[in-house]
């Protein structure tokens, strides 16, 4: 069992068609360098940007899927996920719970919350690896 932790931008505006590739990039890379006969892509829960795509790729790919968010994800279109955490109340509450579930993280673009938890998990001894990618932000 393997858990990939999936963080990027939700609500800003980028190149879809870009973060799709990188997502796929990203997922691969996963699959050959950490081969598991499961995987489970662990995100924020709500089905908007990066989350979104990781989700939909992870059911392609026949992964299992879990959200890990706090509170105020309630207050979106939430995706399907396959397990439900919801962890405090505020954004970010969630971040020290999320990190502990995953074994390896993948960052498409993001905000502060997206590099703070990339930072953690670079010191983590229990997360096995990051793989970052950069996503220009459409303004």
């Amino acid at each position: 069992m393997m858990d990939i932790g999936v963080v990027g931008y939700s609500e800003a505006k980028f190149d879809e068609n870009i973060a799709k590739a990188l997502m796929a990039i990203a997922l691969d890379i996963v699959e050959t360098n950490h081969p598991s006969k499961e995987y489970t892509l662990v995100s924020g829960l709500t089905d908007l940007g990066i989350p979104a795509i990781a989700y939909e790729m992870a059911d392609k790919r026949g992964w299992k899927t879990m959200g890990i968010a706090c509170e105020k994800a309630k207050d979106y279109e939430c995706y399907d996920v396959d397990k439900e955490l919801i962890v405090g109340k505020e954004w970010g509450d969630e971040s020290a719970t999320f990190l502990r579930k995953i074994d390896v993280l993948v960052r498409i673009g993001g905000g502060k919350q997206s590099m703070r938890e990339v930072e953690v998990a670079k010191k983590s001894k229990a997360v096995k690896a990051v793989y970052e990618f950069d996503l220009p932000e459409n303004k």
